[in-house]
């Protein structure tokens, strides 16, 4: 559909643009802590021709977007208004056929060979040495690598999905995801949101966070004198943006063209590189300085050799056992609880309810439908941890940003979140980005044993944990940050079976669909709802809490690798699902009846 065939409601773009001077003025008033005059607001447009540039670059194409939407004046929703802007969206294309099991092995492989790539080519002109993880505490999952092209990782597809399902499922946007035209329009919509989410999650980490080096903008103040610094950020979030959107095409073409999904084969990757590095490393951990007793190897198989090996038997009994045991990085436990979550996602994996089908034509072709415990997959976590990243990471920005900390009500609040002072930093040794305060700090990770249940259980011996907070600070903080894994896991988990087409109605007009029965019952979608509702919501419910519980959990005990116990249980899960994946894949290839089904 062209723009000219959209009807559009006539004097919506008088009105946007009436709006979009208004918002200008106030913008700048706001900006300068004043309200301007005629003739200030002239001077300043005039004089700050950058400032202007970069107002225009931004939210021109915001209006444009807003008149799309709010100027639509057709049938269904508001959303079919920005067909003219989606239709133009780089995408993958669907194959037309069926693709074969050993081509969509291949592209995998190389999907995953390019992202392992990216995430070791670091963004041009930025000083490495002065570059501040925002994503930290999350980086296993946010599958990307600190100062790469990979920085924002999938942060800003999992932000946008989040929203759209939010949106969604909350009924704000009335979109039915079992009408091809509605689900079309929602893919194209998270596309674009994701694209806008890329560039808010960029930008402002380019201002402190990832500052460009001196030589790179004293280049370009030779090429554009006055204009180096702006044209230094310029580049590092195009360079951003283009690290970003690729992931998203390699999500799109994995989905499309290979097994499984891109995001979680992304995710599996940089936490399984991250587990078998903190398992088996020898570098020590301060690489500055060379191997002792104080300064271990910081893999947790050699660090406890080296311990072992080293330490008198006094040694041993004072601190040494407790240091293998408990003791940053990687120490014993950490490597237990992994295999243990192991163990349980692997259990819990396997364990699901299978209901009887039979063919209705093909007379004794039986088969069954499995409904698993895990229903809602490790989407509902993902999408979690993603909240939880944000919160973190716009918290921190709220804080210390040079211009977002002037904000009213948000900047510097530290109800919102408050961090250390570099005299804190210094002097306690905790980063920068841990949050002491505030939502973030009670929604912040909960990083293994020793952070947590020792200091709780022996205050004096561990009275340092206690520099910047109280005993019941910290108790609060675990019951808020699993209440909230968990809260949050299954609200998520509801969303995502009616988004993604998992719910009974969805399940039974499938089944419907490829000449398949429940044994001794009518042959009717609505029979089918009927029986598939007596399991699938109560399923999602314990799927969602389940996953949300064993993410807190493997982050109470520690994992190895500081990968997070979110990182583990998706890893875990996503490897179980990728093998289960390949072996439908194969089941495709020999029974063209069978791809019919999961088509």
């Amino acid at each position: 559909m062209s723009e000219g065939e959209i009807p559009r409601k006539k004097g919506t773009a008088l009105w946007i643009l009436i709006f979009w001077i208004l918002f200008t003025y106030l913008y700048f008033s706001i900006t300068k802590w004043k309200l301007l005059g005629v003739d200030e607001f002239y001077k300043l447009m005039t004089s700050h021709w950058i400032d202007l540039l970069i107002y225009i670059l931004w939210s021109v194409p915001l209006f444009y977007l807003i008149y799309l939407v709010a100027s639509y004046n057709g049938e269904g929703s508001k959303l079919y208004g920005l067909k003219p802007v989606i239709m133009y969206l780089p995408t993958v294309k669907k194959p037309k056929g069926h693709v074969h099991f050993r081509q969509k092995i291949t592209w995998t492989l190389l999907t995953l060979i390019l992202y392992f790539a990216l995430t070791n080519i670091f963004i041009y002109g930025v000083d490495q040495a002065k570059v501040v993880d925002l994503f930290e505490s999350f980086r296993a999952i946010m599958a990307g690598a600190s100062g790469s092209l990979m920085h924002l990782g999938i942060g800003p597809i999992v932000t946008a999905s989040i929203i759209m399902q939010l949106f969604v499922g909350a009924k704000i946007v009335n979109l039915d995801l079992t009408k091809d035209d509605d689900k079309a329009i929602y893919q194209g919509t998270q596309k674009l949101l994701v694209i806008i989410m890329i560039f808010v999650e960029a930008i402002p980490q380019v201002f402190g966070y990832l500052q460009p080096s001196n030589k790179f903008i004293s280049g370009l103040d030779s090429f554009a004198p006055g204009y180096g610094l702006f044209l230094a950020r310029l580049i590092i979030v195009l360079q951003l943006f283009f690290g970003s959107y690729i992931v998203f095409l390699m999500d799109e073409l994995v989905s499309k063209w290979g097994i499984g999904s891109g995001i979680s084969l992304f995710i599996a990757a940089g936490v399984s590189q991250a587990i078998f590095t903190g398992t088996i490393n020898w570098v020590p951990a301060t690489q500055s300085q060379p191997l002792s007793l104080s300064n271990p190897p910081s893999g947790c198989i050699p660090k406890t050799i080296y311990i072992l090996t080293h330490s008198s038997s006094a040694q041993l009994y004072g601190s040494g056992m407790e240091r293998i045991l408990f003791g940053q990085p990687n120490p014993v436990i950490a490597l237990i609880g992994t295999i243990v979550i192991f163990f349980i996602v692997a259990y819990a994996e396997s364990t699901k309810i299978e209901l009887p089908l039979a063919h209705e034509r093909a007379r004794g072709a039986r088969g069954r439908y499995p409904i698993k415990l895990m229903y809602s997959s490790n989407i509902p976590v993902i999408l979690t941890s993603a909240l939880l990243a944000n919160i973190s990471m716009w918290s921190m920005l709220f804080w210390s940003n040079p211009a977002l900390k002037k904000i009213p009500l948000l900047g510097h609040n530290p109800l919102l979140g408050e961090y250390p002072s570099p005299q804190m930093v210094q002097e306690l040794g905790i980063k920068s980005t841990t949050p002491i305060g505030g939502l973030a700090y009670y929604l912040n990770r909960v990083n293994g044993l020793g952070s947590w249940l020792l200091p709780l259980i022996n205050p004096q011996r561990y009275s340092y944990v206690f520099a910047y907070q109280t005993y019941w600070q910290l108790l609060l903080h675990v019951i808020v940050y699993v209440a909230f894994m968990i809260g949050m896991s299954i609200l998520f988990a509801i969303f995502w079976i009616e988004t993604a087409n998992m719910n009974a109605k969805a399940i039974a007009q499938q089944i419907q669909k490829s000449g398949m029965q429940i044994p001794g019952f009518r042959r009717s979608p609505a029979v089918l709802e009927k029986i598939l509702n007596k399991y699938i919501p109560a399923v999602t419910v314990f799927s969602g809490a389940a996953v949300g519980a064993l993410a807190a959990f493997a982050n109470l005990i520690g994992t190895v690798g500081n990968t997070s116990g979110t990182g583990v249980l998706l890893t875990v899960g996503i490897l179980i699902q990728f093998y289960e994946a390949m072996g439908r894949e194969q089941l495709m290839e020999m029974h063209p009846v069978i791809r019919q089904f999961f088509e």
